[in-house]
């Protein structure tokens, strides 16, 4: 498979490395200083690029990409506020996205295990949920798109959960300061129970770690996702690359891996 890379930081380097390992051919590659490159016969020749920039620009990497004929998969986050209804509508007139907040094959598993979770919890009233997220310090959108993903999920499926906040990241580390995870939120209803708390915390150079903690009374049920390294994010963003190549519209890490 050919393919483009836009964006060369850590996670283009490392998807590079990834998808020739698998037998794939780089293209092209473009970041910021050679943008040209879009309107060039070697990314035309790509199946697919695979995208990992930033919120303020990742949108109009779509359309560049689009308009050269190229099937994207994209890992940026933070653009869909302002360009989701967009991107809906080009995909079903005929344009293709991969998109997805994390590729990691573990963060897919223990997104299906949230998801069941709350449902279950919707017969355990006596048990609040909160979150919490830790990315290294480069990582500019707080919560994550993994976060923001995940609380959606517990919206839809709990119940007494109707809307996400999150506590405004400061540079204090845990326990010293504004990021504590018990730092008074807005509340949401009279007793503030409809209200999702995400606490943001950005450290060293974490890759990710996710929590989601049920707590009542008796005891408290956690579920972590912790990476180890961007091995995995890497990776998945070539296993949704070559599923991409095959398949169009708007997709996800649910097509992929058929949760």
């Amino acid at each position: 498979m050919k393919i483009a890379l836009i964006g060369y930081g850590k996670m283009g380097r490392m998807i590079e490395e990834i998808a020739r390992s698998r037998g794939h051919e780089i293209v092209s590659i473009i970041d910021i200083d050679n943008q040209q490159d879009f309107d060039s016969d070697a990314f035309r020749s790509a199946d697919v690029a695979i995208e990992f920039t930033a919120p303020t620009v990742a949108y109009d990497n779509y359309l560049k990409a689009w308009a050269q004929g190229v099937k994207v998969v994209s890992g940026s986050t933070g653009w869909m506020a302002e360009h989701g209804e967009d991107v809906r509508q080009a995909c079903a007139n005929g344009k293709t996205l991969f998109w997805a907040s994390n590729f990691s094959i573990g963060v897919a598993i223990f997104s299906a295990v949230n998801r069941y979770l709350a449902k279950i919890m919707n017969k355990f009233p006596q048990y609040d949920v909160r979150m919490e997220e830790t990315h290294h310090i480069h990582k500019l959108d707080h919560p994550s798109g993994t976060a923001i993903t995940l609380a959606e999920d517990i919206i839809k499926n709990l119940d007494r959960k109707t809307e996400w906040k999150s506590l405004t990241p400061d540079p204090s580390p845990k326990g010293e300061g504004g990021n504590d995870a018990s730092k008074p939120l807005p509340q949401s209803g009279e007793d503030g129970r409809g209200l999702l708390r995400i606490s943001s915390f950005r450290e060293g150079e974490v890759p990710g770690i996710h929590s989601i903690r049920y707590d009542s009374d008796a005891d408290e049920i956690t579920i972590t996702h912790d990476a180890h390294s961007r091995k995995g994010f890497a990776l998945g963003a070539v296993l949704a690359a070559e599923f991409t190549k095959d398949h169009s519209g708007l997709l996800t890490i649910n097509d992929l891996f058929d949760f």
